[in-house]
């Protein structure tokens, strides 16, 4: 009898075991769900309430989807009340500029967005910067270099020097140039300069409407030079000299509540471990990637892997206060 009671403890103690662990499964399971789905819902910024959303648009420009995808997900968010955009850019592709141009007007169309430039804002960053309605800059930051340019290299002397030469058939003498092959003709320059100026005319006029200003007003700015933060506000390239409060001030005069957390929407990470397309690779881990775009900028190298028109100021070095 004795046995058989021993037999009876030891059964539910068992049971109250095993009861404890599914409970603790359970509980388990659905916090990792409420966690997944708060982070997607929050998409990927971290905040559950209503706040003011910062992008930064930083380095080169390119037709960057993600990013595209990013305004996107911020104009359609119901958590985001006003938007900063934090720029950082000395331009990029012509192309490039003009797709984020077109996906910031379609969000300022819905929320009110500012632009912060930080040090830099030039060509097709200012391209970008000039889609926000209001813009600040920083008293030494460079803003500017209206314009656009092709650039390729001349290599007829190296090949000249080492023997090699290049020869072809084509349908046409302007097709596939200007080449870097051969040396540039009359008609060939005509060509490119035709195709520069259209775009060109084009920035100036997106300049035109966006800072409401004349058309000599702006093709007296548009000749490439660059101004400081201080040049640009006389000029009326920005509105504001600044940072970050005073951007958000000014959302405050559309009707943002200025004591709204400033929350950064970062890249979300789709791929896996071991996606070509993942964020998250070996290589971005260690810093490979980094310091790969760090050799080609200080090398002046990173325009030559730009494809197309290019609105890029090039500088050699940073205006710095020492």
């Amino acid at each position: 009898m004795a046995g058989r009671a021993d037999d009876l403890i030891d059964r539910r103690r068992l049971r109250r075991k095993l009861s404890f662990w599914r409970i603790a499964a359970i509980v388990l399971v659905a916090a990792i769900v409420v966690g997944a789905a708060s982070y997607f819902w929050r998409g990927a910024t971290g905040a559950a309430a209503s706040h003011i959303a910062r992008i930064n648009i930083h380095g080169t420009i390119t037709e960057d989807d993600e990013l595209l995808k990013r305004l996107e997900r911020v104009r359609e968010s119901a958590l985001v009340e006003g938007v900063v955009l934090h720029i950082n850019s000395p331009g990029g592709t012509t192309a490039g500029g003009e797709a984020l141009f077109e996906e910031i007007r379609k969000l300022a169309a819905e929320k009110p967005v500012v632009a912060q430039v930080g040090t830099l804002a030039a060509s097709a960053g200012y391209m970008v910067a000039s889609a926000a309605d209001h813009i600040v800059a920083r008293q030494s930051s460079i803003v500017g270099s209206i314009g656009v340019l092709i650039q390729y290299p001349d290599l007829t002397g190296l090949m000249e020097n080492w023997g090699i030469g290049i020869d072809g058939v084509k349908s046409s003498p302007l097709k596939a140039e200007p080449s870097p092959f051969t040396p540039t003709t009359d008609e060939e320059r005509a060509m490119i300069r035709a195709l520069v100026m259209d775009s060109y005319d084009w920035f100036v006029g997106l300049v035109e409407d966006r800072r409401s200003m004349s058309r000599q007003e702006v093709l007296a700015l548009a000749d490439g030079s660059i101004f400081t933060g201080r040049q640009a506000l006389e000029s009326r390239l920005v509105d504001t000299l600044g940072g970050e409060d005073e951007a958000v001030a000014w959302l405050g005069t559309r009707g943002v509540d200025g004591d709204l957390s400033v929350v950064e929407w970062r890249p979300r990470n789709e791929g896996g471990w071991f996606s070509l397309g993942s964020q998250a690779t070996i290589a971005g881990l260690i810093g490979l990637d980094r310091l790969a775009d760090d050799l080609f900028a200080k090398a002046g190298l990173e325009p030559l892997f730009l494809d197309g028109l290019v609105s890029v100021w090039q500088p050699r070095a940073s205006l710095k206060a020492d």
